[in-house]
């Protein structure tokens, strides 16, 4: 079976990248042969998108699986729509170590995005919250307005 999954870098011993559709790379593995194929993710640094397209780069592959730490709504929905098996709440692991994980059934299945407001980083966004209470800009140091 071929299954995607979010890496850091472009080998199996690359750590598991926390991020679908902003990850580094796409291992494109064959769970029963170990062979793979790495995919320089083209959308890591859009505006915005990055996680449509990144789902639809990936269904393009023939994956009947993806793993990584989350997804957001919008790549969620494409991987769903695609009939793609998705396996969240992957961190602080290698690929070979996920994978592994994955034919042990050892991963949980997802039915819904995953992350603070989806964006796998607290408060969600770019920053820390968001919202008049502080928190909320591209820094998470504040940024908000107080009353």
């Amino acid at each position: 079976m071929k299954v995607c999954i979010s890496s850091v870098g472009n080998n199996l011993d690359s750590a598991v990248d926390p991020r679908f559709g902003r990850c580094a790379f796409f291992l494109i593995v064959d769970s029963e042969t170990g062979q793979f194929e790495a995919i320089a993710n083209p959308g890591a640094n859009f505006g915005g998108g990055a996680g449509i397209a990144a789902a639809q780069l990936v269904a393009s592959h023939g994956v009947k699986a993806v793993i990584s730490g989350n997804f957001g709504p919008n790549a969620f929905g494409v991987l769903q729509s695609a009939g793609i098996k998705i396996y969240a709440g992957v961190f602080g692991v290698t690929v070979k170590q996920a994978l592994e994980n994955f034919k042990n059934n050892k991963l949980n299945e997802g039915n819904q995005p995953t992350g603070p407001n989806f964006m796998g980083m607290p408060g969600g966004g770019m920053g820390g919250g968001t919202g008049r209470g502080g928190g909320g800009g591209r820094s998470g140091f504040g940024g908000g307005r107080r009353r």
